[in-house]
């Protein structure tokens, strides 16, 4: 058991992953006996969605209740990372679109899935406020549990010093859901192995080729939002050399490429952003931290991707009024991500379950995908860390708190 816990679960799901391949190919009985564990793997999932949506995007929000967070430097930084993290779903959904990476998958057989009759728009804006909370729930209404999450952040940092007790719960629950969640992510290479076998019974091995479409459009819509989006952001706003920019952060990136994680990262780019691009320590201190919670790039371009990848591989055509409520449902889901790795696979369900998926396709998106998360989810760290000191940088120029000599490089070491 200890020699089990001590291989990186990356590696014990890609071993689930390679299991389930030559089970599917070479015993298609087996694929069949063995599916009830990738049944209980989709239902931990589906279990575990709505409260980590819920606690993690309320905790988030009630985390921003320091008052130097909530002032000018605060607001401003707030409002630049829901920016580019907007814009990040955008070209994640366009690059899905484009490619079309899911197209002719087949999910372990799953005929395509009919979200039945639509729902007009007034309807839909209606019932974002829930009538019944618990019944909202119950039911998984994720706009729905996103708007309560949302109200009782913000309703938890208003109360001030009488809110301090539901925002020390908010922020416990969180930790507890984490834990939970990385319990839940031990049994994934068990999960995935069924999943796997049932799908190559199904299907056969060209699924594969998806992800690799898939993975080639998480490398392309990266490389859009920092060389477009982020460079655009520092020339045209801030008025800053791009060049120089990407050669003082390139430390950072590289820190953020191999941890996969915007939380072990931040060391490196609080010194870079001081010592390489001259924003004063005030500035740094306060955005970059509040960045490594909320700046979340790579994974909301990541779920708008991985939404259209769900939707082609289920044979659904959204239409627009479906992309706009994608748009707007994974730019708030990647504001709530954990910082735990492959979360944002959590957060797919939120997207997907807002325009009429069921948790248990969402399900079969994720046993697919998860066994090449981890180079996926280092690649996606990148632009994050990207957009963190992006707006670090922004926001320095805006205060009057950056050393333009320095961060041209014009001030001796």
């Amino acid at each position: 058991m200890n020699r089990w816990f001590a291989i990186p679960l990356w590696r014990r799901v890609v071993g689930g992953l390679i299991v389930g391949i030559l089970i599917g190919a070479l015993w298609p009985e087996g694929a069949a006996a063995i599916r009830i564990v990738g049944d209980l793997f989709v239902r931990l999932i589906k279990m575990l969605v709505v409260p980590v949506v819920l606690v993690t995007i309320a905790a988030g929000i009630a985390a921003l209740g320091d008052p130097r967070r909530l002032g000018p430097i605060g607001g401003r930084t707030v409002g630049l990372f829901a920016l580019t993290t907007l814009v990040s779903v955008a070209i994640g959904m366009a690059a899905g679109l484009l490619v079309r990476p899911g197209a002719g998958i087949r999910l372990s057989g799953v005929a395509p899935h009919v979200l039945g009759a639509p729902v007009p728009p007034s309807e839909q804006l209606l019932n974002i406020v829930p009538a019944n909370i618990v019944d909202a729930l119950a039911r998984g209404d994720m706009l729905a549990i996103i708007f309560t999450a949302i109200l009782l952040g913000i309703g938890s940092v208003v109360a001030g010093e009488a809110g301090r007790p539901v925002v020390n719960l908010l922020q416990g629950l969180a930790a507890v859901l984490l834990q939970i969640v990385r319990i839940a992510m031990e049994v994934t290479p068990f999960g995935v192995a069924a999943l796997i076998a049932h799908a190559v019974a199904s299907g056969g091995a060209a699924v594969f080729v998806n992800v690799g479409w898939l993975a080639l459009c998480v490398v392309a819509a990266s490389l859009v939002q920092m060389l477009l989006v982020h460079a655009g952001l520092l020339r045209l706003v801030a008025r800053l050399p791009v060049a120089r920019f990407f050669r003082g952060i390139v430390d950072a990136l590289i820190v953020a490429f191999s941890t996969a994680s915007s939380s072990a990262t931040l060391p490196v780019a609080l010194r870079v952003a001081q010592d390489n691009l001259g924003i004063a320590r005030p500035v740094a201190s306060t955005v970059l931290p509040l960045g490594a919670s909320i700046g979340k790039d790579g994974t909301a371009m990541y779920v708008g991707l991985l939404g259209q990848f769900a939707l082609q591989a289920m044979g659904i055509v959204p239409d627009a009024w479906m992309l706009a409520v994608m748009l707007m449902t994974g730019a708030l889901a990647a504001f709530g991500t954990a910082p735990v790795p492959s979360a944002s696979l959590f957060m797919l369900a939120a997207m997907l379950s807002a325009v009429g998926v069921g948790a248990e396709q969402t399900a079969l998106v994720v046993g697919l995908v998860l066994p090449f998360d981890r180079l996926l989810d280092m690649t996606r760290t990148v632009p994050s860390a990207s957009a963190n000191l992006t707006v670090a940088t922004l926001v320095a120029r805006g205060e009057g708190a950056l050393d333009e000599a320095r961060f041209r490089g014009r001030v001796a070491e």
